[in-house]
């Protein structure tokens, strides 16, 4: 389905712009106005991260004339592998700030507005009403939900994407015109049913191949060409090497863009999607040790068992001395329960302490009472006892 441009042509371009931009100004599908239109159109770019990157370099060096930027982090070491925006030097960093260096690096011409803050309810408003498209590069389910909701609200077009380990997905969500998010996805997954980036990882490349395509589908928006994914998901399968699209249709019976909306207002995007499961929090409560009273009860000779509920390759990274690898799935299925002793207590760990307070719940309603898990998992530990060694 065609659209008609997002936004109105700027008055001219100057000799230097028809310089730098020549190669799309002989795309007849582009030329004089859709290069205006992209000089004067507002982009909002939800992080500065894994598709953040590609997504403003690109944006930048296509003559995008206003980009901004919400972002709250800091460089970290583990970001290199695939944020190819920051560089070594960014370490520590505002990610903000590291951003717009490159992207002015890369076009002094662009304007660069930075949100070096949280994206909550109380100011995605006030944020989205300054841009005419939202690119999304979020990486959780949480402020998924709330972009999306923002953007319906304020009838605004977003770019989305997303990507985990060796697969992409990318689609266009404008209310106005075709279905939102939550047609697609009406409900967010179980907690610690679907794993981050962070913890399950990402192909640094994929990165790149998503982000390519969000920018695409933000210029051909802007420009007012072409055949925009409103209503399409683009499935990407890098290790296969296939691209495949999906139909996706407006809900009707959508909470937020449907024809009997349930949701005419933001609500509280933590609290809808949870980052663990009731029964966690349930289990976790009163049972939770951190790094600092493990290590007593270690040189203590405490009567205890240390297991350790990552993946395989997580573990080969590092891993609190003494601790027995047995990956939470094995007790989802209920075959690690028998490997269990019985004369020691059952001290959990994973990454930061999700998945050790999922399992601390299995635990505790198959008879362990007394099991704790770690908060702040191995990531604690390494932090507060052995900061000689390595985190992920």
């Amino acid at each position: 389905m065609s659209l008609p441009p997002l936004v109105e042509p700027a008055a001219e371009l100057t000799v230097d712009e028809v310089r730098r931009y020549s190669r799309h100004l002989i795309i007849p599908d582009v030329g004089m106005d859709g290069q205006k239109r992209l000089k004067n159109a507002k982009v909002l770019c939800v992080g500065a991260g894994g598709l953040g990157s590609p997504a403003l370099m690109y944006m930048a060096a296509a003559g995008v004339g206003t980009l901004g930027i919400v972002e709250f982090d800091e460089v970290d070491e583990s970001n290199l592998q695939r944020q190819v925006i920051h560089s070594q030097g960014d370490i520590g960093k505002s990610k903000a700030q590291s951003a717009k260096e490159t992207v002015q690096g890369i076009n002094p011409l662009v304007n660069v507005v930075l949100h070096e803050e949280r994206l909550e309810a109380e100011n995605v408003m006030d944020i989205f009403s300054q841009y005419d498209l939202i690119v999304d590069g979020t990486d959780n389910f949480a402020t998924r939900y709330l972009v999306n909701d923002a953007a319906v609200l304020l009838n605004k077009p977003y770019v989305w994407g997303s990507i985990y380990r060796f697969d992409g997905q990318a689609s266009v969500f404008w209310s106005e015109h075709g279905p939102c998010y939550r047609c697609l996805y009406p409900e967010p997954p179980p907690p610690g049913m679907v794993p981050s980036c962070a913890e399950g990882g990402v192909l640094g490349v994929l990165c790149a191949s998503i982000g390519s395509i969000q920018v695409n589908e933000a210029i051909k928006l802007l420009a007012g060409i072409g055949d925009p994914l409103v209503g399409r998901l683009m499935i990407y399968d890098a290790l296969e090497m296939q691209y495949r699209q999906v139909k996706v249709r407006k809900d009707p019976d959508c909470a937020v863009c449907g024809e009997n909306p349930t949701v005419t207002e933001l609500i509280d995007y933590e609290a809808f999607c949870g980052v663990v499961s009731e029964e966690a929090q349930e289990a976790a409560a009163g049972s939770t040790i951190t790094p600092k009273q493990l290590k007593e009860w270690i040189d203590g000779d405490e009567k205890i068992e240390i297991i350790d509920v990552r993946e395989p390759n997580e573990y080969e990274i590092v891993a609190i001395p003494g601790s027995r690898l047995i990956p939470k799935n094995e007790f989802l299925m209920g075959n690690a329960l028998q490997d269990l002793p019985q004369d020691r207590r059952i001290v959990l760990n994973c990454k930061t302490g999700v998945r050790s307070a999922e399992v601390l719940a299995v635990l505790k309603s198959a008879g362990f009472a007394d099991a704790v898990h770690v908060g702040g998992g191995v990531i604690g530990w390494v932090n507060q006892i052995e900061p000689e060694k390595p985190v992920y």
